[in-house]
Formats: structure tokens, sequence, C-alpha cells
């Protein structure tokens, strides 16, 4: 008697069953996050400061207007890349933690997250207050203030500095947004 040939079943959708949905719908969220982000700053950045720069009757005044919006986009980074970290790895973080001699996938992630949260940090408790607090030596202009004074040294200084940590923050949103495709899903 010749055996019975295997039953072909349809493979099961385990999607469901090892949460692969939900994790898929947090990294896409978490993505988006990122992106927003990184899309505001790159507006800012490309079409609203030059604008501001060309538009408005001095430099002092479009200075003062970027300076709000930075504080807003500094705002939106702590947002963005702390709810990024929250829903990539709230559901993940206690499966790796497990494994202690792992560094894996989602602790480099997180790695990279938390230093963007540092530069957030860096930039909305030192570098601005830093800018403020020059800004209000000069008297409110720093046009007006001779090229080679010292303050207005340290201001061109911290500015630089302020623009780096945007900009690095803004390539970790990119790289972070692309590494949430990297992650384990189970």
């Amino acid at each position: 008697m010749p055996p019975e040939p295997l039953a072909r079943t349809a493979p099961e959708n385990t999607s469901d069953r090892c949460g692969l949905r939900p994790l898929r719908w947090l990294d896409t969220a978490a993505a988006a996050l990122l992106l927003l982000w990184a899309g505001m700053v790159a507006g800012f950045a490309f079409l609203t400061a030059p604008l501001l720069f060309s538009v408005l009757p001095s430099r002092d005044l479009a200075g003062l207007v970027a300076g709000q919006v930075v504080a807003r986009l500094d705002l939106g980074a702590w947002i963005g890349f702390g709810a990024a970290l929250l829903l990539v790895l709230g559901a993940r973080w206690a499966k790796e933690i497990r494994d202690r001699d792992a560094v894996g996938p989602i602790r480099l992630w997180g790695a990279a997250a938390l230093l963007a949260l540092l530069m957030c940090f860096t930039s909305s408790f030192i570098v601005t207050p830093r800018l403020r607090e020059l800004r209000a030596r000069m008297g409110g202009s720093v046009e007006a203030v001779a090229p080679d004074h010292p303050d207005r040294a340290a201001y061109r200084r911290a500015h630089g500095i302020s623009r780096q940590l945007m900009g690095l923050r803004v390539l970790l949103a990119l790289a972070l947004a692309a590494g949430v495709a990297a992650l384990p899903r189970k």
C-alpha cells in the first residue's frame, strides 16, 4: 500500500500570533515621526530661514524669528525622538535585555536615539540659553556689535554649534527611520 500523500495546508498566518503587525505599526509610526521632524527642519533650513533673512528689514529681526522657530523645532525633536524611542523599544526591550551577552540591533538603535536626545538636551539647555545670554549682553542686536567683539565671536561659535547639532540630529533621524526596518519583529 503506497504511503498517503501529505496533506498540503496553507501556511499558518503567524503575524498576529507573534505580534508582527503591532510591531510593524509601531515601527512605521516611529519612522513617520522622525521623518516628519527631519522634513520640518529641512523646510526651515532651505525655505524659511533664507526667506526670513532676505525679506525682513534687519538680520537681527530675522535672527529673532529664526530663533523662535528653532526653539519649536527643538521641542519637536524632543517629542519625535522620545516617542520613537518609546514606540520602538517599548515592545522589544524586555526581550532583548534578557540576553545579557548580545549587543543587538535594538540596543544599537536605542543608543542612537538616546544620543539624539542628548543632543536635544545640549541644544535646549546649554546652547540656546547661551545664545540668548549673548544676545542680551549685546543689547539685542548682533549686527550692531563690532565683528571682532568677543561677544559677537562667542555668538558666532554658539550659533555654529547649534547648526551642527541640528544637522547631526537630522542625520540621526534619517538613520533611525531607515534603521527601524532592520529591527527584529519577533
